[in-house]
């Protein structure tokens, strides 16, 4: 495996990449805290992903067998964040990009004077918010066809700082059929696990859905023998609709338990929006 990379790109974004690793991190404010920021991100770097492989075992573990036994601080986040959905089976991998999002965003805002900031590590978001400054974040619902879908707007005063999406089309394996669930809470690491057990909650039992065991498809799947969704062909609109029902279901309760803040899910061109507020939206068509 190669080292951990960084790299300036021509609009002044910061790209950082190692193994699985695919950050771009930006920062707003004096050009000198923004300097100062970045050279923070490189020097947390590349200590992120050989922390975590040292403790990939007990990350494979289910939470309540291994959260007691991890060290590192982005494992910790990991843990603490999926700690809350022990009750089914779910391990600490469920938070991982999240995780890494909000240590490197503590990373570079730590002592600094920036407006925002944010770090996306492949579409798992972790946002800086000062007062009086907001961020508006595009959601994209196919990655088949990536397209503008909707939008969530955070703004300092509501305590949104984290943003995730899981789907079956996504990096990770899911369970469900979901095209997208996005995910608004308190951190990255929190709203990553949130989105996994909603991604899984959209869905059904269908001909057109195919599932293989998540072992046959990865060995090392911390999910182990679990079916996970490998494609979605068509779907009768009354299996998306109650698809999509499970699914705001779970976000219902996650957001009645405090644990997220809103979610946007999408499935074969249909949503459902579970907010308390006015921060997600649907984009209108046209």
């Amino acid at each position: 495996m190669n080292g951990p990379q960084t790299a300036r790109l021509p609009d002044g974004r910061l790209h950082q990449q190692h193994g699985p690793i695919d950050l771009l991190v930006e920062a707003f404010g004096a050009a000198t805290e923004i300097e100062r920021a970045y050279r923070q991100a490189i020097e947390r770097f590349g200590d992120i992903l050989p922390t975590l492989v040292g403790e990939l075992p007990l990350l494979r573990r289910p939470v309540d067998a291994a959260r007691a036994l991890l060290q590192g601080p982005v494992a910790r986040r990991m843990a603490d964040a999926v700690w809350p959905h022990r009750s089914v089976f779910i391990t600490p991998m469920a938070a991982v990009a999240g995780a890494v999002a909000d240590e490197m965003l503590a990373a570079i805002t730590r002592g600094r004077a920036l407006d925002k900031a944010y770090v996306n590590n492949g579409g798992d978001i972790a946002i800086h918010l000062a007062p009086g400054h907001e961020l508006r974040a595009g959601i994209v619902a196919d990655l088949l066809a990536p397209q503008l879908s909707g939008f969530a707007t955070l703004r300092h005063e509501r305590m949104v700082r984290g943003i995730a999406t899981s789907g079956c089309g996504g990096r990770s394996f899911s369970l469900g059929i979901a095209d997208s669930a996005t995910i608004l809470a308190a951190t990255a690491a929190a709203a990553d696990a949130a989105a996994t057990l909603i991604a899984n909650a959209v869905n059904a039992d269908h001909p057109s859905i195919q599932r293989r065991p998540a072992h046959e498809l990865d060995p090392d799947s911390d999910l182990l023998d679990l079916p996970v969704t490998v494609s979605v062909g068509r779907l009768p609109h009354h299996v998306i609709a109650a698809a999509l029902d499970r699914g705001a279901a779970e976000a219902r309760r996650l957001r009645l338990c405090g644990l997220i803040d809103g979610a946007a899910l999408s499935l074969k061109g249909q949503w459902r929006i579970e907010a308390a507020g006015t921060a997600l939206a649907q984009k209108a068509a046209g």
